[in-house]
């Protein structure tokens, strides 16, 4: 199943929704959401600096993450941003593949 690691940061709503929810509703809530698109919470931080919230999820589609960053900031309380993680097996098969593409002005 694919790995993406979706980074949050909260605005001033978020955080007194997450001060009245606490850290540990909040990981509870993203987690029944995941697992509601058939996928897993890998891993779920809360971070000091630009982001607020690191979760490491497996879903089975880009559609499903899609759905999952649309409905969070469609609140208005958080914005997320969404990388899609390749396992280094992936990456050697990718490397190995030969693609036709010219640099600008080359």
């Amino acid at each position: 199943m694919p790995k993406y690691l979706i980074q949050a940061s909260y605005n001033a709503e978020g955080l007194k929704g997450l001060q009245k929810e606490t850290a540990s509703g909040r990981r509870a809530a993203v987690t029944k959401a995941v697992k509601g698109l058939k996928g897993k919470v890998e891993n779920f931080y809360y971070a000091l600096g630009e982001d607020d919230v690191v979760v490491i999820v497996d879903l089975p589609d880009n559609a499903s993450v899609a759905a999952l960053a649309l409905s969070a900031s469609a609140s208005g309380t958080v914005r997320t941003r969404t990388t899609a993680l390749l396992t280094v097996e992936e990456t050697d098969v990718a490397l190995k593949k030969r693609v036709g593409y010219r640099p600008p002005g080359g």
